[in-house]
């Protein structure tokens, strides 16, 4: 637990101290790669709190998560549609599931 809450207190500092810019033509693949990592990290937490939780699993489905968004999001750039929306709207879906299933087994404890 110590781990997570200096990782948590150093993404801060970074994050304050070193002010970044996403060009418009990444903002994209940045959402949706940001999302699929939310997604990635509720489904992780939901693994838990079932006693189902395999960090291999978890990092291996982070990755591959972000890297397919991030490519259905390329795919959708070049053929000019704006996919990055339907896979946002989906990774969103899953999130707000994962988070009724949390908040049930929150409650039921």
């Amino acid at each position: 637990m110590i781990f997570a809450a200096a990782g948590l207190v150093l993404g801060i500092i970074a994050g304050i101290l070193m002010p970044g810019f996403i060009p418009k033509i990444y903002a994209p693949y940045f959402s949706v790669a940001l999302v699929a990592g939310l997604d990635t990290a509720f489904g992780g937490l939901r693994a838990a709190m079932e006693g189902d939780y395999d960090n291999t699993v978890f990092l291996s489905g982070f990755l591959v998560n972000i890297a397919l968004a991030v490519f259905f999001c390329y795919a959708g750039i070049l053929m000019d549609i704006d996919f990055y929306l339907v896979v946002i709207l989906v990774l969103g879906t899953r999130i707000f599931n994962n988070l009724a299933i949390i908040r049930r087994l929150y409650l039921k404890k």
